[in-house]
């Protein structure tokens, strides 16, 4: 059984300017974005992406997820309480970013992206699919180092149960880890491999819907549940379990209309 190292969730001080670890890892998130686009771009040079666009691309994006994730911690996990601390809502160095409003907000950005520079929205979505995994490991990773996101009870027998001092005494799963390795990891090598070479259009889209769904729902199990707008636990489901099961859904209906499109 392990003990949660305390890591200080400052990573850097210079004077009164604190770099917060949370801050670094979303950082990271942006920079393998766009190392892993220039690689896209050089095996896949008849997709007709440039550079120029890509850093474009992250820039819309980066607005997208940082808008949309605070927003939809705001609105789908904790209404009651930023509505009593307004404040709080500018307050991301804190952590507090929900993955599904974040997905909401790059949507939202693409879609704005695409009418700007004449790209189809699925065109978009399907390149940038297989690049936006390794920066969910990398916040992940972040929500460990803040010591949030804790996992459920685990069996003290498990050789990586974890205890949180800061939480109880109680051995607990490192969800943050396992997300980090599922929705993170994972996910990212087979969306890399699956678009290595040319697909339908929206597949890959639906693939990175289906995964990251599926990914999702099952790491909830191990993790405490967030309370949130369906309450902590709604038919022994968590909120996050909820806003998965459209994704799956809608992910599979993609998947198959495409599949059907491209026999046709």
């Amino acid at each position: 059984m392990l003990t949660y190292p305390k890591i200080d969730p400052v990573a850097l001080s210079i004077g009164p300017l604190s770099v917060h670890w949370y801050g670094l890892m979303y950082l990271i998130a942006f920079v393998l974005f766009i190392g892993l686009g220039r690689l896209h771009l050089k095996r896949r040079p008849e997709l007709g992406w440039t550079p120029p666009q890509l850093d474009d691309l992250l820039f819309y994006g980066v607005i997208g997820v940082v808008v949309g994730g605070r927003l939809g911690e705001v609105l789908f996990y904790q209404p009651g309480y930023y509505l009593s601390h307004p404040l709080e809502i500018l307050a991301i160095w804190k952590g507090g970013m929900s993955f599904h409003g974040g997905f909401l907000g790059v949507l939202v950005a693409m879609w704005v992206y695409g009418r700007k520079h004449d790209k189809g929205f699925w065109q978009i979505t399907d390149f940038i699919a297989p690049l936006v995994p390794t920066g969910l490991a990398a916040g992940r990773i972040g929500n460990f180092i803040n010591g949030e996101l804790w996992g459920r009870a685990a069996d003290p027998a498990l050789p990586w149960a974890m205890v949180f001092p800061h939480v109880d005494a109680l051995p607990r799963h490192p969800s943050q880890l396992y997300q980090a390795a599922g929705e993170g990891l994972l996910l990212f090598a087979l969306l890399w491999w699956y678009a290595r070479a040319p697909r339908p259009l929206r597949a890959t889209s639906a693939l990175f819907l289906i995964g990251y769904g599926a990914l999702r729902f099952g790491a909830e199990f191990f993790r405490t549940p967030d309370p949130g707008i369906f309450g902590t636990l709604s038919a022994g489901l968590s909120t996050a379990q909820w806003l998965c099961v459209p994704m799956i859904l809608i992910g599979a209906a993609m998947f198959a209309h495409a599949q059907r499109r491209t026999q046709r």
